[in-house]
């Protein structure tokens, strides 16, 4: 034992959890098929160690010190429950100290990660139940930022769990075939949760789990090109996130970010995690984009038409007016700004972007640098009047006092 004054123990016991919290969660659904008593009794041992660590110090295992008592405390409750005894005897060859075999534990969290993120459940409940369970993120948290109270964000979690008992979704990873249909869901869970968090006004909390999370699968699944490029995507987007606003907090766009402000060490990695992936995933080809970004000397000597080109296969493998409108974008760096516009124009004519205040914005900046700044401060003026946060509206906002013209001298 290590002793600790109080708040040293509670940051020792929230460290721990951040490490063991999946790990235990995961290892008692496998045990006790109960996804609730699986996190009632790994709360109870976190509860348990910020009264007992404070005093009896820090163990020297704390992962293993939160498994065992999470392990008895599901033993009691399930023998006050008269269960069935498999149970009860896998949880006690779970033994003393807690620990499981490496590979136990590998595929237990694997099973815990597709389960929360099957496709048989609504998008937003995967996204819910993957912080809740996997991350440990308190549904208090998860409710505010989700715009709903704690109690709907309870019952939609319940909902979820009870989904997954009632349709029996199996507690296993998928194999060969059916491993390959079910990645890209889990993936786009993580995707959405780091963009919940890397947006302006997220939460940055959520980025942070998301990029844990994807670490925690390229530690479970290494040889799984386009996992590992999610990694290397969201460390080279978040590698900005100190720049991307200004001294009053106003965000800054890409060009005018202070690069040396940019975490030159997540860049590193990225760029070397991108090394080992296959060229032609979705992920790995916006990791590519984003690494252009990130390793370019300045904003000047960015390379638009290798970006243009990354969009363009990004395009043909995955067709969206999202890509759409970022593909005009490169476009109007790499070809000038009409060659983006009429890219922009081909993806407008659906009407999917319709009322994107960002679709909005790229016609805005485009049709300035054509030179007409009359109508590119109209337009920055109405995406601002669509923007989702006041840091996005202000910004737009901004951009189109600059385009202004100024008022004629009589």
């Amino acid at each position: 034992m290590t002793d600790l004054p109080g708040a040293a123990a509670a940051e020792a016991v929230a460290a721990a959890s951040r490490d063991a919290y999946a790990r235990i969660v995961a290892t008692l659904i496998r045990v006790t098929g109960d996804w609730t008593l699986a996190e009632d009794c790994t709360q109870e041992a976190l509860t348990l160690a910020l009264r007992r660590w404070p005093r009896d110090g820090v163990p020297a295992n704390p992962g293993g010190w939160l498994m065992t008592v999470a392990r008895n405390h599901a033993i009691d409750v399930l023998r006050r429950a008269s269960v069935e005894r498999r149970k009860l005897a896998e949880l006690a060859l779970l033994g003393e100290s807690g620990s499981a075999g490496e590979d136990d534990l590998v595929d237990d969290r694997l099973r815990l990660i597709f389960t929360c993120c099957h496709p048989a459940l609504a998008l937003e409940s995967r996204v819910a139940l993957t912080l809740r369970t996997i991350g440990g993120v308190r549904t208090a948290d998860i409710a505010r930022a989700f715009l709903v109270t704690e109690s709907a964000m309870t019952r939609r979690l319940t909902r979820a769990k009870t989904k997954i008992a009632d349709a029996r979704i199996p507690y296993r990873v998928p194999e060969g075939k059916a491993l390959t249909e079910r990645l890209p869901g889990v993936l786009a869970v993580l995707y959405l949760l780091f963009t919940h968090g890397y947006n302006p006004g997220g939460p940055p909390a959520f980025a942070d789990e998301a990029i844990r999370l994807a670490r925690l699968l390229h530690h479970l699944m290494p040889g799984e090109s386009e996992v590992t490029a999610l990694l290397a995507l969201f460390l080279l987007q978040h590698s900005r996130r100190d720049a991307r606003r200004d001294e009053t907090g106003a965000l800054r766009t890409l060009d005018r970010q202070d690069r040396t402000r940019w975490d030159q060490a997540a860049i590193t990695e990225a760029t070397s995690l991108l090394r080992t992936t296959a060229p032609d995933g979705p992920y790995a080809l916006q990791a590519r984009i984003a690494a252009c970004h990130a390793t370019a000397p300045s904003s000047g000597a960015t390379d638009w038409p290798a970006i243009a080109t990354w969009y363009d296969r990004l395009a043909a493998i995955q067709p969206s007016p999202v890509i759409d409108l970022n593909r005009a974008v490169a476009y109007g760096f790499a070809h000038g700004p009409r060659a983006g516009l009429e890219i922009l124009a081909t993806a407008r004519s659906g009407g999917a972007l319709d009322d994107h205040p960002l679709a909005l914005a790229a016609e805005a900046d485009l049709t300035a640098r054509t030179g007409d700044r009359t109508r590119a401060a109209a337009l920055f003026r109405q995406a601002a009047a669509l923007a989702h946060t006041a840091p996005e509206r202000d910004a737009l906002l901004a951009r189109a006092d600059r385009e202004e013209p100024p008022p004629e001298v009589s």
